[in-house]
Protein backbone atom coordinates (compact mmCIF):
# COMPACT_ATOMS: atom_id res chain seq x y z
CA UNK A 1 0.00 0.00 0.00
CA UNK A 2 1.59 3.10 -0.95
CA UNK A 3 1.89 6.29 0.84
CA UNK A 4 -1.53 8.27 -0.10
CA UNK A 5 -3.64 5.01 0.11
CA UNK A 6 -2.17 5.06 3.90
CA UNK A 7 -3.15 8.23 4.45
CA UNK A 8 -6.93 8.28 2.84
CA UNK A 9 -7.30 4.93 4.55
CA UNK A 10 -6.18 6.50 7.99
CA UNK A 11 -8.33 9.83 7.36
CA UNK A 12 -11.67 7.53 6.45
CA UNK A 13 -10.96 5.48 9.91
CA UNK A 14 -10.40 8.76 11.60
CA UNK A 15 -13.63 10.21 9.85
CA UNK A 16 -15.63 7.02 11.30
CA UNK A 17 -14.10 7.29 14.83
CA UNK A 18 -15.49 10.75 14.70
CA UNK A 19 -18.96 10.38 13.23
CA UNK A 20 -19.26 7.15 15.61
CA UNK A 21 -18.16 9.37 18.69
CA UNK A 22 -20.61 12.04 17.55
CA UNK A 23 -23.77 9.58 17.58
CA UNK A 24 -22.98 8.62 20.70
CA UNK A 25 -22.87 11.82 22.83
CA UNK A 26 -26.12 12.61 20.88
CA UNK A 27 -27.57 9.85 22.30
CA UNK A 28 -26.44 10.74 25.62
CA UNK A 29 -27.54 14.06 25.53
CA UNK A 30 -31.26 13.10 25.06
CA UNK A 31 -33.47 13.41 27.77
CA UNK A 32 -36.23 11.41 28.71
CA UNK A 33 -39.28 12.81 30.07
CA UNK A 34 -39.91 11.99 33.72
CA UNK A 35 -43.50 9.83 32.97
CA UNK A 36 -45.11 11.36 36.11
CA UNK A 37 -44.84 15.28 36.78
CA UNK A 38 -42.04 15.64 39.58
CA UNK A 39 -42.83 17.43 42.73
CA UNK A 40 -40.43 20.14 43.45
CA UNK A 41 -40.44 20.03 47.19
CA UNK A 42 -39.42 16.28 47.52
CA UNK A 43 -36.98 15.55 44.35
CA UNK A 44 -33.75 15.27 44.79
CA UNK A 45 -31.43 16.98 42.24
CA UNK A 46 -31.08 13.96 40.58
CA UNK A 47 -35.07 13.61 39.80
CA UNK A 48 -35.58 17.31 38.88
CA UNK A 49 -32.32 16.52 35.73
CA UNK A 50 -34.90 14.77 34.14
CA UNK A 51 -37.09 17.38 33.18
CA UNK A 52 -36.10 18.79 30.00
CA UNK A 53 -34.57 22.36 30.73
CA UNK A 54 -32.88 21.32 33.95
CA UNK A 55 -29.52 20.42 33.97
CA UNK A 56 -27.40 20.29 36.77
CA UNK A 57 -26.48 23.58 38.13
CA UNK A 58 -30.20 24.11 37.96
CA UNK A 59 -31.50 21.27 39.97
CA UNK A 60 -28.50 21.95 42.35
CA UNK A 61 -30.41 26.01 42.26
CA UNK A 62 -34.12 24.70 42.99
CA UNK A 63 -32.37 22.28 45.55
CA UNK A 64 -30.58 24.99 47.26
CA UNK A 65 -33.49 27.47 46.87
CA UNK A 66 -35.75 25.22 48.74
CA UNK A 67 -33.60 24.68 51.81
CA UNK A 68 -33.34 28.16 51.94
CA UNK A 69 -36.34 29.47 51.57
CA UNK A 70 -38.58 27.04 52.63
CA UNK A 71 -40.42 24.64 50.48
CA UNK A 72 -42.54 26.04 46.76
CA UNK A 73 -45.42 27.30 47.14
CA UNK A 74 -46.34 27.55 42.81
CA UNK A 75 -44.16 26.23 40.09
CA UNK A 76 -43.82 30.10 39.25
CA UNK A 77 -41.90 30.31 42.27
CA UNK A 78 -39.20 28.51 40.21
CA UNK A 79 -39.03 32.32 38.61
CA UNK A 80 -36.74 33.40 41.36
CA UNK A 81 -33.99 31.20 40.81
CA UNK A 82 -31.44 32.51 38.44
CA UNK A 83 -31.58 31.61 34.94
CA UNK A 84 -34.85 30.67 34.81
CA UNK A 85 -37.35 32.66 32.33
CA UNK A 86 -40.98 32.61 31.47
CA UNK A 87 -40.56 30.58 28.44
CA UNK A 88 -37.72 28.48 30.16
CA UNK A 89 -40.78 27.35 32.75
CA UNK A 90 -43.44 26.95 30.37
CA UNK A 91 -41.43 24.19 28.80
CA UNK A 92 -40.54 22.62 31.98
CA UNK A 93 -44.19 22.90 33.67
CA UNK A 94 -45.49 19.85 32.23
CA UNK A 95 -42.84 17.88 34.12
CA UNK A 96 -43.36 19.74 37.58
CA UNK A 97 -45.77 19.68 40.25
CA UNK A 98 -46.01 21.16 44.16
CA UNK A 99 -47.13 18.75 46.74
CA UNK A 100 -50.52 19.97 48.10
CA UNK A 101 -49.15 19.56 51.58
CA UNK A 102 -46.39 22.35 50.70
CA UNK A 103 -48.91 24.75 49.56
CA UNK A 104 -49.29 26.74 52.78
CA UNK A 105 -48.52 30.51 52.95
CA UNK A 106 -44.90 31.35 54.04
Amino acid sequence: MNRVNRTRLALCILWALLTLAGASEARADTKHPPAHPVDLNAATAEELQQVPGIGPSTAKAIVNFRQKSGPFQIIEDLLAIKGISKARLEKMRPYLTVSPSAQRSR
